[in-house]
């Protein structure tokens, strides 16, 4: 079938247009103003900053005013060199455009304008500038080291500077970017001034994979100013959870929620009963020298010891382990002896040190020990309860549980 004159010379007009990109036509007309090629618009609007020589202040705000009195602004996109884009409003008169937050030090923008004249015709303008180096850095260390960790690590976040302003510590939370495959809910927790942790809602899920990186660089806090930060990835094993019941002396060792062991173990007698609570395994060494001064006991106390230990795998920094204690295997299973540590057969715990590992988690329940604290003693996190550990976001602290924008901006997918 034939095509029309008219209408081939309107499909040409199309494929012209889209092999030329954009806005560029050879078909633009009088009648149709917006298909010609954009103007350069120089002489319609003006910046407040320079367009070469030195560099500007980036806490000075950025300003694009329309010359004269017929032409008008129409957008205006200002962007730096890593593609973060700079928030700014435009006036309903078209006639101002002015940036509402602080540009980032020591970077590279470029500005491109938009305008409509008289006639209705499109212009357009690109300035592009440099901003002056930070003098003052906020560095942030991401932790622990990348490689393969059990389901319960959660992600820590060091900064070299305190931040101690709520609104500057969200300016903060909100450049520490995670990334998760599968998808899973999570938030930084502000355990000090210093230092985050973010963890999901739930352990994280087996055979997963999780990346972190900073959008922080430039960007003003306080006095200070962003600096680049390396970006982190962690992989995840089997869901591993090793339960020790104090009461019954069992320990019940689960790897994706099988039972694969049951073991007779032996926790803390009085006065040194074993935490309660979820700890994380933070490391793992085949000999420790084990000695009561370490954790107060003078050597002329019947209560000192001094004992090489085997297969030692240690969940909190105070010196609490799962080890072997051959010396008290006739208890095992039956009454608690220990200082605090579980104890069991040297070839049980040569048989848990090979199958956990960093990141694990090692619960204690129905002992008459304290509590284990969420932080400064080992990875404690998991002891909070959801709530509470939103409740230490700068960005999300007093907000109701859900997938709102900013829980959304927290954590994002990987596909």
């Amino acid at each position: 079938m034939s095509q029309s004159p008219r209408l081939w010379t309107v499909i040409s007009c199309t494929l012209l247009v889209a092999s030329l990109g954009a806005g560029l036509s050879a078909c633009g007309s009088k009648e149709n103003p917006l298909a010609a090629r954009p103007h350069d618009a120089a002489e319609m609007v003006s910046f407040n900053q320079p367009s070469g020589g030195r560099p500007v202040d980036p806490d000075r705000p950025l300003e694009v005013t329309a010359k004269g009195e017929e032409g008008r602004i129409t957008d205006v996109l200002a962007q730096d060199a890593r593609g973060r884009r700079l928030a700014g409003e435009l006036s309903a008169d078209g006639r101002r455009w002015h940036s509402t937050v602080p540009m980032a030090a020591g970077t590279r923008y470029t500005v491109l304008v938009g305008t409509e004249d008289a006639q209705g015709a499109p212009g357009r303008r690109t300035l592009t500038f440099d901003t002056t180096p930070a003098h003052k850095l906020l560095k942030v260390t991401f932790g622990p080291d990348a490689g393969t960790y059990g389901v319960g690590q959660p992600l820590t976040a060091e900064l070299s500077e305190p931040v101690k302003d709520k609104a500057q510590r969200a300016v903060v939370e909100r450049s520490l970017l995670v990334e998760s495959s599968p998808r899973v809910e999570g938030v930084w927790h502000w355990v000090d001034d210093e230092n985050l942790h973010f963890r999901p809602k739930e352990y994280w899920p087996a055979h997963g994979r999780v990346t972190v990186r900073s959008n922080l660089e430039g960007i003003r806090v306080g006095e200070l100013h962003g600096a680049a930060s390396a970006p982190l990835t962690l992989e995840f094993g089997d869901r591993i959870e090793a339960i020790t019941d104090a009461a019954s002396h069992q320990l019940t060792f689960k790897r994706n929620g099988e039972v694969i062991n049951t073991i007779p173990v032996t926790t803390g007698k009085p006065g040194y009963s074993t935490r309660n609570g979820v700890k994380v395994v933070l490391g793992k060494q085949y000999f420790v020298r084990m000695r009561g001064t370490s954790i107060g006991i003078p050597t002329s106390s019947s209560d000192s010891y001094d004992l090489p230990v085997y297969w030692a795998t240690r969940v909190t920094w105070s010196g609490e382990y799962v080890h072997a204690a051959p010396w008290s295997v006739g208890s095992h299973g039956y009454e608690n002896v220990s200082h605090g540590c579980t104890g069991m057969s040297t070839g049980n715990a040569a048989w848990f040190y090979e199958n956990v590992r960093e990141g694990d988690i090692v619960k204690v329940i129905n002992s008459y020990g304290e509590d284990m604290n969420p932080f400064g003693n080992g990875f404690g996190d998991w002891n909070l309860d959801w709530d509470a550990w939103r409740e230490g976001s700068a960005l999300l602290a007093g907000a109701p549980d859900g997938r709102g924008p900013q829980d959304a901006a927290r954590l994002r997918p990987k596909v």
